[in-house]
């Protein structure tokens, strides 16, 4: 690999990107946005999101497959063809990392496994991503809804007396991209101390049961499982969401001095000498009933005004926002969630959310839009 520009410092890293969906090009985009050189290669008909619209950004790609794919060049090739294969082949002899999310067992049946690789590439970085591993839940379906359904974290969403319910966005195949994105980089780490490198699997079921923490750990630890409480902590209150006069109010109240606080806010100093609420695990306790009183007061302003009041006294509080709330408040704070990239060869233009990763010497670059697909078939790829 060449001398590292500290601008860029994944520059000089090539990646052989044969992942679809989410958590492959997840991760790899975030390889791409600190300068790796990645390579995605799409079947004859592309990456299945492609098709995923409506919405559509600005030249008409689908905004599914825009989120996960800036900075990359597209070529095609047909694995079923031996012209594909040959290709293929040829693509990942000049790569330094390969990352995969087919079946376990499609890749080895092309001969592009970790372990036929390795043979001529002892230095190459393979990536697996998988839904339930390569033993027996190989067969299983990766999608992140079941993936939820399946790793408990449906079970503890969503109201007390409602059905379970999955998160808003397919957090899992997130979870599962960035755990990637860990792994490759743990496993360059220690190629560059040793010279070989090696495989990373990472599967959807194994990072969202290992994302459940707390409440995994308290399973384990007591052999129940929890229970579905809303917008409700297991462990503290009041830590949850409130109606207000408009708007819904998340208060997040973590010690007693900020309920104390959150109380002299309120005008309800009376239940400071409250005996049921006068700790964390009694409030917990007596939650419903510190609910019902807090509310009580809360649906006389609303959810903005509360949190202005409330955070200029140290409580922790903070209206429900919408998507588009979120990002003006991210801008608001100098955050910079998003930007536009612009292909200055065709004009086209790319709405982006930011990387959320950001070093002291080195700022993400924002360079391509989201390729068509084969955009870059006739590219000579060579270190």
């Amino acid at each position: 690999m060449p001398h590292l520009d500290s601008a860029r410092p994944l520059e000089g890293l090539r990646v052989a990107d044969f992942s679809r969906v989410l958590a492959g090009p997840l991760c790899t985009m975030q390889l791409a946005d600190f300068g790796a050189e990645v390579i995605k290669i799409e079947s004859p008909s592309g990456d299945d999101t492609r098709s995923w619209v409506p919405p559509v950004d600005a030249d008409g790609t689908g905004t599914y497959f825009s989120s996960v794919n800036r900075n990359k060049k597209s070529v095609v090739a047909n694995l079923k063809t031996p012209e594909g294969l040959s290709y293929a082949r040829d693509l990942i002899a000049e790569c330094d990392v390969v990352v995969e999310n087919f079946r376990p067992g499609i890749m080895a049946k092309f001969g592009l496994d970790y372990e036929t690789l390795a043979q001529a590439r002892p230095d190459i970085v393979y990536c697996s991503i998988s839904g339930f591993g390569s033993g027996s839940g190989a067969d299983m379906p990766g999608y992140d809804l079941l993936v939820q359904a399946l790793g408990g974290l449906m079970s503890i969403t969503g109201d007390a007396d409602s059905e379970p319910s999955k998160v808003g966005v397919a957090l899992v195949d997130v979870l599962t991209g960035q755990n990637a994105l860990a792994g490759i980089l743990l496993a360059l780490r220690a190629r560059d101390a040793t010279g070989v490198g090696q495989e990373v699997q990472v599967n959807l079921l194994s990072s969202v049961v290992a994302a459940l923490v707390n409440q995994g750990t308290a399973t384990l630890a007591t052999g129940q499982s929890p229970r579905r409480l809303g917008n409700a902590h297991p462990s503290i209150s009041p830590y949850e969401t409130f109606r207000t006069a408009e708007g819904t109010l998340a208060l997040a109240v973590g010690t007693d001095r900020q309920f104390a606080d959150l109380l002299r806010v309120l005008e309800r100093e009376d239940l400071l000498d409250e005996p049921r609420f006068a700790s964390n695990e009694l409030r917990v306790a007596s939650r419903s009933d510190l609910r019902t009183m807090i509310e009580a007061t809360l649906v006389n302003d609303t959810a903005q005004r509360w949190q202005e009041k409330l955070l200029a006294k140290g409580v922790p509080a903070g209206k429900v926002n919408s998507v588009s709330e979120a990002l003006e408040l991210a801008d608001a704070l100098g955050l910079t969630p998003h930007t536009t990239i612009t292909d200055p060869a065709t004009g086209r233009q790319s709405q982006q959310l930011a990387n959320p990763i950001r070093l002291s010497n080195a700022a993400p670059q924002y360079r391509d839009v989201p390729p068509a697909l084969g955009e870059h078939q006739g590219a000579t790829f060579v270190h």
